[in-house]
């Protein structure tokens, strides 16, 4: 992996690059839409990655290129941004970076440079970027976050900035934020910078304290397995925020700054405050969603993963009912891999598409597969990608 980036680097700039690095994609186990309410989330890093071959430069040129995306789009008519000649490389002004500037993929380094900048670091002296990934994108499996993160750790290392991964991944999340539009939580970032192998990542988003928690499906006879059902979700088009406007609204009504403060057994009477439906129904999943997240740690501590199952479909009614972030695709994973004999499943991610989740038992997991498959060949769906989710590394450098 190391070696094939750096060679695209030099057959790309002409030289060899400074390093290289590696940031993964993440699938979220339980906790949706709680990250942003200063919730608690429970991602695990996939072995899916963006790779980055980075080199540093002294003339405050950034110059990006994505092996998977085409350039032709990134070109700006102020001149802050040009796509050279036909390798599709995206050349741009680090003092020249502002937010909104910079459209597709590229805005995602560029956004990190920016928002390192922003802070006070000193990345003025520009890059030479090449980037690849095995993170689907559109997935629901932070595709952006592995950018975002891969490109921080690079620079943090080259310029010597000294972050940890907390800061870095503060810093990606600003760079979605602000430079992008994406009004996303941490929970992506964190993930990608702060999982480790084998474990589970136990985050509370309040104060970004974590707990690596061992979790070995296969050590239980469990399989936990990724359906990405091909709908492509865009989090930028509106409905996520919307999601979150209504939380926000939720917590402004109950008198509190976020949600997170609304303890689970004075819920009945926190909703009986609230008029509107749609904030009612925010308020109710994102308190509910804290609760299962305690819920699954205490049963994982307990050693009974197979009980998680039932936490999960919870989840996926709760995120289809009352946030109403789910689709027929995700919905019919759910009811087939549940029909088929799993032990429970749910979407995962942002919704409007993307993946799900499914806990099955080693034995019935490729029936439950092919049930899935099967469900979708006969809705008339495109075949959904299917794999195992194994707990995997956070982002580190390869070369």
């Amino acid at each position: 992996m190391a070696e094939e980036a750096a060679t695209r680097f030099w057959e790309l700039y002409g030289a060899a690059p400074d390093g290289v690095w590696a940031a993964p994609g993440r699938v979220n186990l339980i906790g949706e839409y709680t990250d942003f309410n200063d919730g608690f989330v429970m991602p695990l890093a996939l072995p899916h990655t963006a790779v980055a071959a980075v080199a540093r430069r002294t003339d405050g040129r950034l110059r990006l290129h994505s092996a998977q995306a085409q350039a032709d789009g990134c070109a700006q008519s102020d001149g802050r941004a040009r796509v050279e000649g036909r390798q599709g490389v995206v050349e741009l002004e680090a003092a020249a970076l502002r937010p909104g500037a910079v459209p597709g993929w590229a805005a995602y380094p560029a956004g990190v440079v920016w928002a390192l900048r922003e802070a006070g670091h000193p990345v003025g002296g520009g890059a030479d970027i090449q980037l690849s990934s095995t993170v689907p994108t559109g997935a629901g499996l932070s595709s952006s976050a592995a950018l975002e993160v891969v490109t921080a750790l690079a620079l943090n290392d080259l310029y010597g900035l000294g972050l940890t991964g907390p800061e870095l991944a503060v810093l990606a999340r600003r760079a979605e934020n602000a430079f992008v539009g994406v009004p996303c939580g941490v929970m992506d970032q964190m993930a990608s910078a702060c999982c480790a192998s084998g474990h589970l990542l136990h985050l509370d988003t309040r104060d970004l304290t974590c707990r690596q928690v061992p979790f070995d499906p296969a050590g239980h006879a469990l399989r936990l397995l990724v359906v990405d059902t091909g709908v492509r979700h865009a989090l930028g088009d509106g409905a996520y925020a919307e999601r979150r406007a209504g939380c926000e609204a939720g917590a402004r009504a109950l008198g509190v700054r976020t949600l997170r403060e609304v303890p689970y057994d004075t819920l009945p009477e926190a909703l009986g405050r609230l008029d509107d439906p749609a904030v009612r129904a925010c308020v109710r999943h994102v308190v509910s969603e804290n609760r299962r997240v305690e819920r699954t740690m205490a049963l994982l501590d307990a050693g009974d993963v197979r009980a998680v199952g039932a936490v999960l479909s919870d989840g996926h009614a709760s995120l289809r009912d009352d946030l109403r972030v789910s689709c027929p695709e995700l919905d019919l994973v759910v009811s087939s891999a549940l029909s088929a004999g799993a032990l429970g499943a749910r979407m995962t991610g942002g919704g409007f598409g993307g993946s799900a989740v499914v806990l099955a038992g080693e034995d019935a997991a490729d029936t439950v597969a092919s049930a899935v498959a099967g469900a979708f060949a006969a809705a008339g769906y495109r075949a959904p990608r299917i794999f195992p989710a194994v707990p995997s590394e956070g982002a580190r450098r390869l070369l």
